[in-house]
């Protein structure tokens, strides 16, 4: 491989942040040089990816996190998805003629939790007071920021639908009725505002964490809180089902809602151990792939190859498949994971990689749950699949108007380590909240209307989200965080980004720079739910050769353009001190620093 990289990896001792803007990547540089670890620095870039990505996240979504203290030396999940509302009941779904939540409006919306989760990291991880972490995004809601094109394009192509339909969005996105220009200066003062009168109540309090919890409290018990829930009881807003409906969100969810840490779910790969969300994500998905994929030779194939692409996109069919029948919220459903991993599962699971692509869906069967299994098959067998899949999309390839998330990962001096995957909330997601400034979240929609299923809709159900941060150790030592947005697509991109980095011994923007493929062979969780079975989407600057032997194989190949396919960041630690970190080079958004 040509020792070329569109852009270095970052080396340096201090600190390092990768984040997809690089607005919000130097704020959190930023905060390390005033003396913050990396869990300050990460709140602080996520607040400011909520102003300046806000077709990609926003106040009102969700968000897990996966981080390493080296003060305690644990490596932990926080989990600030929030569950489904007290109303949020099937029968009322169907009641409104639903048999499929809806992907925009109000009814796809779940409690949001993602500043929560902002709240209890600063509290338990950073030190900087609140002050200190929220200002910068302050300073670009109220003072303005360059909008990236994507954003003006999106804003630009709702604009008829915003002035017809939700007008508290067409005040925000098109103040005085335009649009705004590709790059130029675009400010969110109402939000400004709500986090100036956040940041007023906490200062309130003197010591620090009390600071950090009047600020959860003005969120959840206070003001905001009253502000969603006085414009909930009478929106009635229309969705994409075509029709008008009200939200099922309360004060009363919000109020009883609080962030919470979880142990993660790991596996052990040729020295590594890579630890994820548990199966309310779509993380353990990664680690089936891992399990299925260590019994193969992947050492010896050429990563850029078809035998690479063709075993690792099978494998991924098999652990999506699994996704389907049997990943949610374990607190309401009990869920296989020790089996799904197991040795003696998955050298039987490993006997179905053949030498031609799998056009079937094929989840495997584990004891005690046959009759879950047949009642999920029924259901998907009942999806039209289709030509074009629709996922989440992060491409610049496929539609604008579609939500998609954010990510960062950062490491500071001492070896605190934290990679995060922010979503929801979309200016596009919802109305706006009048007096807020941003909109609430969509993500109900990964919850079936149909009884007796881990995904089934019921209330304070958290949602099987496809946010999926990582982290991996090395030699028990925490040293790697690496993420994505995208969707389904994003454990399907960070494995082939993670099984290249071990196998290929390559630096970490060497690996980014290569070109991306996934499947769309399996249910997207997102409305439609459409599939595409054997869809294979590859950057065609894999080459000819290459996109030939995977047709004849039997994949059903999709060109994407170059440098389309995916957002990835990744940042390390080696042993001895020295941090790395990268980021792609794709959409020209995402950066990496670091001294």
């Amino acid at each position: 491989m040509s020792s070329f990289t569109t852009r270095p990896e970052i080396l340096g001792r201090f600190g390092v942040v990768a984040s997809t803007h690089w607005i919000a990547t130097a704020v959190g540089m930023g905060i390390l040089e005033k003396g913050g670890n990396a869990f300050d620095a990460a709140v602080a870039t996520g607040l400011v990816l909520q102003v300046v990505e806000p077709h990609l996240n926003g106040p009102g979504g969700d968000m897990p996190a996966i981080l390493y203290s080296a003060k305690t030396g644990k490596v932990e999940v926080i989990c600030a998805q929030g569950p489904a509302p007290a109303r949020a009941t099937i029968d009322h779904y169907r009641a409104e003629g639903l048999t499929i939540i809806p992907g925009d409006g109000l009814l796809a919306t779940v409690i949001p939790g993602s500043f929560d989760g902002w709240m209890l990291m600063l509290r338990d991880h950073g030190r900087l007071p609140l002050r200190t972490v929220l200002e910068p995004a302050i300073f670009y809601a109220e003072r303005g920021h360059p909008v990236l094109p994507r954003v003006a394009h999106t804003i630009a192509g709702l604009g008829a639908f915003f002035r017809k339909e939700w007008p508290s969005s067409f005040q925000t996105w098109l103040p005085g009725g335009t649009a705004p220009e590709p790059h130029g200066n675009f400010t969110n003062p109402v939000l400004a505002q709500t986090w100036k009168r956040i940041l007023t109540e906490a200062e309130g309090k003197r010591d620090r964490d009390a600071q950090i919890e009047a600020a959860r409290d003005s969120f959840y018990r206070g003001f905001v809180a009253e502000k969603i829930a006085s414009y909930l009881e009478a929106a009635e807003v229309m969705d994409a089902s075509g029709h008008r409906h009200k939200g099922v969100l309360s004060g009363d969810d919000l109020a009883g809602y609080r962030a919470h840490t979880e142990a993660p779910l790991t596996h052990d790969y040729h020295g590594w151990t890579v630890a994820k969300c548990g199966p309310w994500t779509q993380g353990p998905v990664f680690l089936q792939a891992l399990a299925l994929l260590k019994g193969l030779d992947l050492g010896a194939m050429d990563p850029l190859g078809a035998d690479f692409i063709h075993t690792v996109t099978e494998a991924q069919k098999l652990a999506f498949a699994d996704r389907e029948v049997y990943y949610g919220d374990p607190d309401f459903a009990p869920v296989p994971i020790e089996a799904l991993l197991s040795r003696d599962y998955n050298t039987a699971r490993r006997a179905l990689i053949g030498a031609q692509a799998s056009l079937d869906l094929n989840p495997g069967t584990i004891a005690g749950f046959e009759d879950q299994r047949a009642r999920t098959m029924t259901l998907l067998e009942a999806l039209s699949p289709t030509d074009q899949a629709v996922y989440e999309p992060t491409m610049a390839h496929l539609s604008e108007k579609k939500g998609d998330t954010v990510h960062i990962d950062v490491i500071d001096a001492e070896g605190n380590m934290v990679s995060v995957t922010p979503s929801g909330g979309w200016l596009q997601s919802s109305p706006v909240v009048p007096g807020l400034g941003f909109a609430l979240n969509t993500r109900a929609q990964m919850f079936w209307l149909e009884d007796g299923l881990p995904t089934s809709l019921a209330p304070g159900k958290r949602p099987r989200t496809t946010l999926t941060p990582s982290l991996a150790l090395k030699d028990g030592q925490a040293q790697m965080v690496f993420g994505t947005p995208g969707g389904d697509q994003q454990d399907q991109w960070q494995l082939v980004f993670f099984l290249r980095y071990v196998h290929a011994g390559l630096n970490l923007q060497q690996v980014l720079d290569q070109p991306l493929f996934h499947s769309t062979h399996f249910p997207a969780s997102f409305y439609p739910r459409a599939r595409e079975p054997g869809g294979l989407m590859i950057e065609r600057n894999i080459g000819p050769a290459v996109l030939d032997d995977l047709r004849a194989r039997g994949h059903r190949v999709t060109e994407a353009p170059e440098w389309s396919i995916g957002r990835l960041t990744a940042a390390r630690r080696m042993p001895d001190g020295l941090l790395r970190a990268a980021a792609t080079p794709r959409l020209m958004q995402a950066y990496a620093v670091g001294r």
